[in-house]
């Protein structure tokens, strides 16, 4: 078992252990093949039933919720920080908005060299904004929440309406012109083969993906916070009134939580297992699989989340082996983020095994199992030697602007 630390709060941990693994098992897709097949599956290595299956559990799962899990914590995690900070007599500022422009600094990093989808900037610069909430009182935090939701999920809701009043547009009796826009939209979600040649070169080397980056979307991490910064700090803000709530912390009545994980994780399933259905059943035309994934799902995510942080702590909050060794992967969450990556680059790119664009989905996603065993592998092992992940050290060291102890100090005494 990984030695735990007195001040850490098990439940957090636990769960946000859950969310670094569920990220990697989207997130696989987007290592192995090009970046069309991850926001439409037909684009790219997509076909048998295997994938379909695959694709069908991820959907129903853990596409987005986990995100939404992740940024529910790293809001929560926002507010204990800065108490701890507080309690030790050092300004909360003092304290958040370096550990904030460092994560910034890791999130450009990781974006102009190894991969596209970054979450980390997207997360600093939603932090340094979400540093002046974390006093609020539970329901005005809820309340912001809902907001941010709504602004998010509403203009999302309109497109898809439109979206659907736009295949009237295939009839045969519509006007030609509306006919040749409707095919056009849709060859524009399959990538031409010489897209397809452009995204395979940029990923043979960290140089030859950042000249890519930087030729075709530059500022991509900043123009994010556009697009889903809003939902991200949203998502931060229910954090911080899980955790001043005591929800997160396991400290409401088992009763409680047994009805947050039945009426949440019911009704998510119900929409994806039912949005799964009628997907498959219209075999990914766009006009259907669009709405039901990108727009119309947005709202259930959080209460995804919320409903899996129930059963969560309902089932794991006990202890043992299992329960252990999830604590040891949350609190070494940013190195296991980052570590995946960098596992899926040497698998992938061309300067490690050159996997990439030569996998279907499913067979990009048997190596997320090997993963996730060298996560609870890897994590408790560590943290028996030593303080902190090795990244959480370095973010830790950098924040504070001076080396911090690593080895633990009973085994400095026996080296």
């Amino acid at each position: 078992m990984a030695t735990t630390s007195p001040d850490r709060i098990p439940t957090l941990d636990i769960i946000r252990g859950l969310a670094v693994m569920g990220i990697f098992s989207v997130n696989v897709v987007g290592m192995a093949m090009i970046e069309a097949a991850y926001f439409y599956p037909p684009a790219y290595g997509f076909g048998s039933t295997a994938d379909r299956v695959i694709w069908a559990a991820n959907f129903i799962l853990v596409d987005g919720k986990m995100r939404a899990l992740f940024s529910i914590l790293f809001g929560a995690g926002m507010v204990l920080v800065c108490e701890r900070a507080e309690a030790a007599g050092r300004a909360a500022w003092r304290v958040h908005y370096p550990r904030m422009l460092v994560l910034l600094g890791f999130g450009l990093v990781h974006y102009y060299l190894l991969l596209w989808g970054d979450i980390l900037t997207n997360y600093a610069l939603m932090g340094m904004v979400g540093f002046a909430f974390r006093r609020f009182p539970v329901e005005r935090l809820l309340a912001l929440a809902l907001i941010g939701f709504a602004l998010t999920y509403t203009p999302g809701a309109l497109y898809a309406q439109r979206l659907r009043a736009a295949q009237t547009m295939e009839a045969p009796d519509a006007a030609p012109q509306d006919r040749t826009r409707i095919a056009a939209w849709r060859a524009s979600l399959i990538p031409t083969p010489a897209e397809i040649a452009a995204d395979r070169t940029a990923h043979q080397s960290p140089e030859a993906h950042a000249r890519y980056i930087l030729r075709t979307e530059p500022l991509r991490p900043l123009e994010a916070v556009f697009g889903y910064g809003v939902e991200t700090l949203a998502l931060m803000l229910l954090g911080m009134a899980g955790y001043r709530s005591g929800f997160l912390t396991g400290a409401w009545p088992r009763r409680s939580y047994l009805q947050v994980a039945c009426w949440c994780t019911g009704a998510s399933l119900l929409y994806f297992a039912a949005s799964a259905w009628a997907i498959l059943q219209a075999d990914f035309d766009p006009f259907t699989y669009i709405p039901l994934d990108q727009y119309w799902a947005g709202p259930l995510r959080p209460v995804a989340a919320a409903g899996y942080a129930a059963l969560i702590i309902l089932g794991l909050s006990g202890g043992g082996t299992v329960a252990s060794r999830l604590a040891a992967t949350g609190r070494m969450a940013f190195s296991n983020y980052l570590g995946a990556t960098l596992v899926g680059v040497t698998l992938f790119n061309g300067y490690g095994l050159g996997l990439y664009g030569a996998l279907s989905r499913a067979e990009a996603w048997l190596f997320v199992p090997p993963v996730w065993a060298l996560m609870l592998w890897w994590s408790p092992w560590w943290l028996r030697r030593f303080r902190y992940g090795p990244l959480e050290w370095v973010w830790r060291s950098l924040a504070r602007w001076r080396w911090e102890p690593l080895r633990r100090v009973e085994e400095r005494r026996h080296a």
